[in-house]
């Protein structure tokens, strides 16, 4: 076991477990999950990873009222790989601004990431969201590091069961469809844990 794994165990006690040590935080938009996660929000500049059984279960839904609130910085919004095209009457519904929407389509898995990085690392853009394929620990760290210098929030949508594996995402969190909303499973934050889920109605 290595390191980064070692960390991922809930027995390791870190130091500073408390709020003041999660940083700048995103509103979520929903009550019940800002008070689930540590700092009353997403955590800003950095990587979170949303884990899915399966697309389209509400996951975009579940960020875009942050989204729209980062839209207001004026900064680019770019959505790497999305397995759909992004449904533009949503995005105006939520008042993103459509001329700041970026869609990049990689014709490589290791362009993908490339595509992240940079705009992760750019400082132009104020939120990427992803849909990669696979991803290593080295990868990842890229992609964390790239978040906090370009001063970005990243969001990576994943197969759920990746939450088997360690990764240095802030928070990573697995959503379970419910018949009007989700259950969010807290699998990692930064701060403190709750074990209990949130359930967002939509």
């Amino acid at each position: 076991m290595n390191l980064d794994e070692a960390l991922e165990q809930s027995a390791v006690w870190r130091g500073r477990n408390t709020v003041s040590s999660v940083g700048e935080v995103l509103p979520t938009g929903f009550a019940c999950l800002d008070e689930l996660l540590a700092g009353g929000g997403w955590p800003g500049r950095s990587l979170t990873e949303i884990l899915i059984p399966e697309k389209g279960i509400g996951e975009l839904r579940l960020v875009m009222p942050a989204l729209a609130h980062l839209g207001r910085e004026k900064r680019w919004l770019a959505w790497v790989a999305p397995p759909y095209v992004p449904y533009a009457p949503m995005l105006a519904a939520y008042g993103i601004d459509l001329a700041r929407v970026l869609v990049v389509r990689p014709q490589a898995v290791a362009d993908g990431f490339w595509a992240v990085e940079q705009a992760l690392r750019s400082g132009t853009c104020a939120a990427v969201l992803a849909w990669p394929a696979g991803g290593n620990m080295r990868v990842l760290r890229r992609l964390q590091l790239a978040a906090e210098k370009g001063h970005c929030w990243g969001i990576l949508f994943r197969d759920e069961r990746a939450a088997h594996y360690a990764s240095p995402a802030a928070l990573r969190i697995r959503l379970q469809p419910l018949h009007d909303g989700l259950a969010v499973h807290i699998v990692k934050q930064r701060g403190y844990r709750k074990t209990a889920p949130a359930i967002v109605r939509f």
